[in-house]
């Protein structure tokens, strides 16, 4: 199973302007831009989801909104994936909705820092002293061979923003 954790693309920084709170807070338009161009740069390297979970958060959603509309899927928000989740909840929520959706291979999981990086940790079976944090609009890829992983999980790529925008050059 290839799992790819996404940090949310960079998103208003304050409240105001009608955001009362912070799980209202949007993607900006430059985040929004930039978030078009990695999932353009990750159609340019072949990676198709077959599930894209995300945390119901506005920004989260927004940011897999993106990813969904670049490959023409759908969106699963997923409690699991909110600011503070646990990663046994992740875990349970990606192998139920995994099974459901024809045992799903590729899924990608739309959250928050320092959240993604955590998960990144338990995945790989990284020490607490292994600070992995991501920037706004990354992506890591890590495989696992089962969920929840009985064995470490690989990581084969992180990709910050600028990289993935650079592949379409």
């Amino acid at each position: 199973m290839r799992l790819y954790l996404v940090r949310h693309g960079v998103a208003q920084d304050h409240l105001g302007g009608g955001v009362t709170r912070d799980s209202e807070r949007p993607l900006t338009e430059d985040g929004t831009a930039e978030m078009k161009l990695v999932a353009k740069a990750l159609g340019k390297m072949n990676i198709k989801p077959d599930l894209i979970l995300a945390s119901p958060l506005v920004r989260t959603r927004q940011t897999a909104q993106i990813i969904a509309d670049a490959f023409g899927k759908e969106i699963i928000l997923a409690d699991a994936l909110a600011p503070a989740g646990s990663a046994s909840l992740v875990f349970k929520t990606i192998a139920k909705h995994a099974a459901s959706h024809g045992n799903a291979n590729q899924i990608f999981l739309v959250g928050h820092e320092p959240d993604m990086g955590m998960l990144l940790n338990k995945l790989i079976w990284a020490g607490p002293e292994c600070e992995l944090p991501f920037k706004k609009g990354a992506i890591a890829r890590v495989d696992v061979g089962d969920m929840p992983p009985t064995g470490p999980g690989i990581l084969k790529w992180y990709m910050p923003p600028k990289i993935a925008t650079s592949l379409l050059s």
